[in-house]
Order: C-alpha cells, then sequence, then structure tokens
C-alpha cells in the first residue's frame, strides 16, 4: 500500500488558480518568451502539481499525525509552502525554493525521482520539475518543442557558471548560472545585427520631418485589389482601418486621396475618418467609387496573382514620441529593391485549422513576408551560422576544450558551445518572424505593433505593418527579439541536467521507474504541427548544420501527430476520432510501463471554451474528448484518484475572443490499478459513491477551493470509486461506460 499525496487529498487551489493566472501579465525574463509556444501550461500549475504529487499528505502518516486536526495543522503547513512557492517572485529566492525542495527530499528517502513528460510542447512541466531538484526528460515529435526543450532544460546546465568567451569577457563579472552564456547571446546577436546593417541596411532609410532625420519604426502597407466597376477600376486599398492613432491628443489618420484614378495618401492629425476602412465582415467596398466587392472577388484574385501592397504611411520615432508621416517615392523603391536570397521553399497547409490565407493565394510560407522582410530574415538566418564559428573559436581562445564534440553527442567544449550560442539566436530569429511577417497589425490604441501570432491561428491581415529591425522600437532585433532571449536565458540558474529528445509518444523511449506528468494535445483544438512549421522552416535554415537529424525534414512531421483533425484523413471525422483514441491509448500504456507505483501520473486535459453560437456542438465536442481520455487512462490500466480544475486563463486575453481557446485545465491524478482489481455491480458502485463522496468533499473544501470548481473536482473521488475496478457491470451484465460513470457521479 503506498502513501496518499497531497495532490490525491487536498490543494491550495483557489490560490494556484490566481497566481497561474497572473502569470500570463509577466513578461520580462519569463520562460515563455523564449519562444512562442501554443496553449503553454503556467508555470505555478506545473510547479504546483509536481510538488504536491511527491509531498505525502499528513493523512498518510497516522503514526505522525493520529487525529484530523493534527493532520489538518500538518496540512495547512504544506499549504503555506505551496502557496509561497507557486508565486513568480519566490523564484529567485533559494532559501525558499530549498525549503521546498527539501520537502521532496524528506517524503522520497532523499532519492527523487526523474520526471518524463512525453508531449513537452512549451517546456513548462520539464523546467518546473528540474527547478524542484529532479533530473527531466523532455520528448516531443515536433523538432521546434525540442529545441525550445533544449534551450531551456538541456544547454543552462551544461555550461552553468562558465563565464562568457567573447573578446570582451574581462569587462564582464556574470559567473552565475547561464548568465556567462547568456551574456555571450547578446554580444553575438548583436554582431549579427551590425553585419546585417552593413549588408542590407540601405533598405531601410531614415526619413526626414522638417529639418530632422528620423529613424523609421514602421511602415503601413495596404492590400490592393483593381475595383471591379468598369467605370472606375482603380487600384481600391483594403483597410481594416486608417486610424494610427486613437490616442487622446496624439491622434492621427490616413486619408486616401484619389487623382486621375491614382492614390496618394495624407496622414491627418485633427478629426477622424469619415470611413474607418474598407473592409468589413462580409466584404469590402471601393473607396474611390462606392461599388461593394466581395470576399470571394478578392479570393480570385488573389489566387490569381493580382493581389497588390501600397504604402499608406511611414511611422518614425521623434523627441517626443511617435511621428506619422506620408508615404514617399524613397522609401517605395527601398522596399521594392529587396531581392531576397536563399529563401526556404515551404508549403502551407491546403487545409488546416484556424488558417484563412491559402484562400488569398498564399500557398507557401513565404507569401506571407514581404521582399524585405524576407531579406532580413534570411540574411540574419545565415549570420547564425557565421555566429556559431567565432563563438567556437572564441571558446578556444578563451581555454574551453576544442573536442570537436557537439551538444547532440554530449560535448562541453567549445564547439557544444558554439552550438549553444546558435540555438539561442535561432531562436531569435524565429521571434523575428513571428514580429517581422505581412499578418502583422498596427495596435493603433498603444501605438505599437502586434506579432503576427496574436492567437493561434494565420488569418488575413488586410491594412500590414512591415517594423524596422534596425530601429530601438517595436519589433526590433536588439530588444524584441535579443532582449527577451538574453532575460530568459541569464535568469536560469539551475545546475540539475536535463535531456529533451525528439520522440513519438507512442514509441517506447527506455525509461523505467520514473515520475510522469504531461500535457497531451486536446483532441482537434490545436494543431501544433501545422502552426510550428512557420518557426521549424527558419530555425532549420538557422541550425540545420548544428543540428542535421532534428532538421532531416523539410517541414515538421504531421503523419503522426496525436490530433483528431478530419481533413488529414479526407474529411472523415470518424477516422480521425478513432485515429486519436487509438493513439491516446496506446501512450497511456507506455506511461504505465513507464510510471512508478508510489508516485501518481499526473494529466492535464484542456477545455475547449465555445461561443454562444456553437455552444452545443463545442459541449459535444469537449464530451468526445473529456471521455475519450479518460477512457484511455482507464484501459490502459490506471485508476484515477482525483481531478484538478486549473483556470489558467485570463478572461480578457486575446484568444478568448477568437474560436478554439482553452478556457481551463483539468489535472487528473492517476495510480497504477493491481491488475488482480476484482469486478462490481452498478448497485454496489453507487452506495459506494454515496459513502466517499462526502468525506472526500469536505477535505476538499479545506483547500479553499472556489465553488465553481467544486462540481468538477468532486469528480475526481467519483472516478477513483469507478476506476479502481477492472470494470462495473450494468444491471444487464454489460460494463458500464465513462459516460455513464459520469453520469452516476454527477448524480
Amino acid at each position: 500500500m503506498f502513501h496518499k499525496k497531497l495532490i490525491e487529498v487536498a490543494l491550495p487551489l483557489e490560490t494556484i488558480n490566481a497566481e497561474a493566472a497572473r502569470e500570463k501579465s509577466i513578461r520580462h525574463g519569463h520562460p515563455s518568451t523564449l519562444h512562442l509556444w501554443w496553449a503553454r501550461r503556467p508555470l505555478a500549475a506545473a510547479r504546483a502539481v509536481i510538488w504536491a504529487s511527491l509531498v505525502d499528505d499528513p493523512s498518510s502518516h497516522p503514526e505522525l499525525f493520529p487525529t484530523e486536526e493534527e493532520q489538518q495543522k500538518e496540512r495547512t503547513r504544506l499549504f503555506t509552502i505551496l502557496e509561497g512557492l507557486v508565486k513568480w517572485e519566490n523564484m529567485g529566492n533559494s532559501e525558499f525554493l530549498k525549503e521546498a525542495r527539501d520537502e521532496i527530499l524528506k517524503w522520497t528517502n532523499g532519492a527523487p525521482p526523474a520526471l518524463l513528460d512525453p508531449f513537452a510542447g512549451g517546456g513548462a512541466i520539464p523546467l518546473e520539475a528540474q527547478r524542484l531538484g529532479l533530473e527531466a526528460h523532455a520528448h516531443d515529435l515536433n523538432p521546434v518543442a525540442v529545441m525550445i526543450n533544449k534551450a531551456m532544460i538541456e544547454i543552462p546546465p551544461r555550461f552553468s557558471g562558465l563565464p562568457p568567451v567573447h573578446p570582451n569577457f574581462h569587462k564582464c563579472q556574470v559567473t552565475q548560472g547561464a548568465a556567462g552564456l547568456a551574456e555571450d547571446v547578446r554580444y553575438y546577436g548583436e554582431w549579427m545585427k551590425e553585419e546585417a546593417f552593413r549588408r542590407i541596411g540601405h533598405l531601410y532609410p531614415k526619413i526626414r520631418s522638417g529639418n530632422e532625420e528620423l529613424t523609421v519604426i514602421a511602415w503601413i502597407w495596404a492590400r490592393t485589389v483593381k475595383c471591379p466597376n468598369p467605370a472606375c477600376g482603380c487600384e481600391m486599398p483594403l483597410a481594416h482601418t486608417f486610424c494610427l492613432s486613437s490616442k487622446k491628443g496624439k491622434e492621427a489618420w490616413i486619408e486616401p486621396c484619389f487623382t486621375n484614378d491614382k492614390i496618394q495618401y495624407k496622414i491627418h492629425h485633427e478629426g477622424k475618418p469619415e470611413k474607418d476602412g474598407t473592409v468589413t465582415r462580409t466584404g469590402a467596398c471601393c473607396f474611390c467609387c462606392g461599388t461593394a466587392v466581395s470576399f470571394d472577388f478578392i479570393r480570385s484574385e488573389g489566387r490569381n496573382g493580382r493581389l497588390n501592397n501600397q504604402l499608406m504611411a511611414i511611422i518614425a520615432e521623434g523627441k517626443n514620441g511617435r511621428v506619422y508621416l506620408p508615404a514617399n517615392e524613397e522609401h517605395i523603391k527601398s522596399a521594392l529593391a529587396a531581392i531576397p536570397e536563399n529563401v526556404p521553399v515551404s508549403e502551407l497547409p491546403e487545409k488546416a485549422l484556424g488558417f484563412r490565407v491559402q484562400v488569398y493565394g498564399m500557398t507557401h510560407h513565404k507569401d506571407l513576408f514581404t521582399n524585405r522582410q524576407l531579406t532580413a530574415l534570411c540574411t540574419f538566418s545565415d549570420l547564425v551560422e557565421e555566429a556559431r564559428k567565432k563563438a567556437t573559436a572564441d571558446a578556444v581562445a578563451a581555454g574551453l576544450p576544442d573536442d570537436g564534440i557537439g551538444l547532440d553527442d554530449g560535448g562541453h567544449g567549445a564547439t557544444a558551445y558554439g552550438q549553444a550560442v546558435g540555438v539561442y539566436l535561432g531562436l531569435a530569429i524565429d521571434r523575428g518572424a513571428d514580429a517581422w511577417s505581412s499578418l502583422v497589425s498596427w495596435r493603433n490604441t498603444v501605438q505599437a505593433s502586434r506579432n503576427t501570432f496574436s492567437r493561434q491561428a494565420l488569418p488575413m491581415v488586410w491594412d500590414f505593418t512591415e517594423v524596422n529591425p534596425f530601429s530601438s522600437s517595436c519589433g526590433n532585433w536588439s530588444e524584441a527579439c535579443l532582449g527577451w532571449i538574453y532575460k530568459v536565458l541569464e535568469r536560469l540558474d539551475v545546475n540539475i541536467s536535463g535531456n529533451a529528445k525528439q520522440l513519438d509518444a507512442q514509441n517506447d523511449c527506455g525509461l523505467r521507474k520514473v515520475m510522469v506528468s504531461t500535457d497531451p494535445p486536446y483532441y482537434d483544438n490545436i494543431g501544433y504541427a501545422d502552426l510550428s512549421d512557420f518557426f521549424y522552416v527558419w530555425l532549420r535554415q538557422s541550425l540545420k548544420t548544428s543540428f542535421p537529424k532534428l532538421f532531416r525534414t523539410f517541414q515538421v512531421p504531421k503523419k503522426e501527430e496525436l490530433v483528431a483533425t478530419p481533413y488529414r484523413f479526407e474529411g472523415n471525422a470518424q477516422k480521425a476520432k478513432t485515429f486519436f483514441e487509438d493513439g491516446m491509448f496506446h501512450t497511456c500504456q507506455r506511461i504505465y510501463e513507464y510510471s512508478r507505483e508510489e508516485i501518481p501520473v499526473t494529466i492535464y486535459y484542456a477545455y475547449k471554451q465555445s461561443d454562444s453560437a456553437e455552444e452545443e456542438t463545442s459541449r459535444q465536442t469537449a464530451s468526445t474528448g473529456w471521455e475519450t481520455m479518460l477512457t484511455a487512462i482507464i484501459k490502459a490500466g490506471f485508476t484515477i484518484t482525483g481531478t484538478w480544475p486549473m483556470r489558467t486563463e485570463r478572461p480578457a486575453r486575446t484568444l478568448s475572443i477568437g474560436t478554439n481557446a482553452l478556457a481551463s485545465s483539468i489535472v487528473l491524478v492517476c495510480r497504477k490499478r493491481p491488475t488482480d482489481a476484482p469486478a462490481c455491480t452498478r448497485r454496489n458502485f453507487v452506495n459506494e459513491l454515496h459513502r466517499e463522496l462526502i468525506p472526500a468533499l469536505k477535505k476538499l473544501q479545506s483547500g479553499s477551493i472556489a465553488p465553481v470548481d467544486l462540481a468538477q473536482s468532486a469528480i475526481g473521488p467519483g472516478m477513483a470509486v469507478f476506476s479502481k475496478y477492472s470494470q462495473v457491470l450494468e444491471s444487464n451484465g454489460t460494463p458500464m461506460t465513462v459516460r455513464n460513470a459520469l453520469a452516476v457521479i454527477n448524480q
């Protein structure tokens, strides 16, 4: 008989949820800013789940805590530690972390297990395991996810404490954790910027405003199409808005003016535009003649290569803030002069969840960028290899052994160090791709650009923003790309080793007797592979020399990806459902082989948020995914001992506005079921529920669970009763389904 862990009895859920939601607004230095990943679990939630899975609940030790009062007193002490542990501000507090780690050592006999996450994704779970003193193993089929995890858990411990190797290292006093590596990433990244400007700086001219010469922050473009009205025929701008700044006292807007069928754009600083834009949800209208234009017409023109761009405005940085200026010929010619070379060629999927651009003729990833943006990305990508070689040579000069062994072969010398620097520079270029595409819009409320992936989709952007990577403002290389990487890396002060591998979760990874905590893909909600191809093509361009095996394919593997997307099965929803169910069952069987009996397995299940118009369909989908997950876990040999609702999302986030939003996660706590578990009847199941649920609810309430979460939390003790049996037999002798069991528990 194994001891119950804290997570199987009670949690301070309200505090965990509050900190997990608050964490979404923390930016500088937060690991989530290293690289975009979709539906990433908050670090606070991952940290709480891991810690509470390793610490015994006091009810498991009546020899130490014989009365309920003493057990509750000890539970309160553990809650205090956990409530402090989930606060972001405590992550730099070595004494506090030591107290949390000591508690783990106490209940694991001084030998904490290694942790495996077979769906590592954005790396929150492996990183927090490492922070708590566990050896972390991060596996994922997706090469982008693998690279993110290498950058977070594998590389920093390998070079922890090393001073920088660049030629000016004697000026730096940084040796703690990965701070030395971070300083080198900053140094070689700035060298890349200087070298890139030397090569392509002429494509980014300054602009005069009065007697001043100003650096351009961004160029605002409108897509255009020829008006179908034969009497007009102008090149009509397609713009969602003509407003550049809605900030009080700093208003600015664009006025299109037509003269002899030619268009010019004027900038105004008073009043408001007569028409805020030309594109609505139903179509567009010609600004010149007022003709209504359907999306079908615009899409047809796009597919036939007749969708063009016009420069509407230029935004520069002045002494007193943003300066909005009209387009001029010099800047139009500079943009058109860009001729990109060595552009990666990769196709967008014909159909994918959240993708809208293909119907407008954008069939390849390169179509999502202007020629100048492609030139910048190719230039910076090519420079990663040059920076890697410089870092390797400087590492040799600084005294690191020149062993010729790379990161993937376990190297710790100059070759591996140069590759490590290259990894972070490659990730910085991915941040650049997110900031430098033609699907970037301008936020007139805050006078700044929005990144490509403001949500997990690629929708069409009509009036788009082309930022200047060499400026000192939004979307620039030094701060928006390189700076975020540097700030994360300098805070990663972990000495415990980590390992990140590309591996299909259904295949045996060889690990045994480990702790498993994972966040598997949720049914059909997010197409990770399709989305991450956007970044993969640039990572491959930058890092394929250092990681030839990881980047051996032209795009991210998709055939094996465990999602229930009908378009991968010729539109057959049943085949997609069967593929997901079978794959999840086989994965749970693998997890059963890996896991230790004395430590529960924790699996996150993400709920899909529904729009009112699609509420019933969404509820059915959520029910299907929920039942599929529970069925796979139970069928694989687990009993479910807890269900904890983690409300981790901020309600006002951009994603909530659209579809495919993940509203919350349920953490399923699982134990291996004895192979000789008996069967029981429906009547016995119902009677046992009556006995078990009331005391379980009292313990749940001791964790100050919000009323909205109590019903979902109560499913855990109910499913614990159902899943501890090999099967529950209905009155007609057939096995009870998970759906029927949930109905009985809810009653």
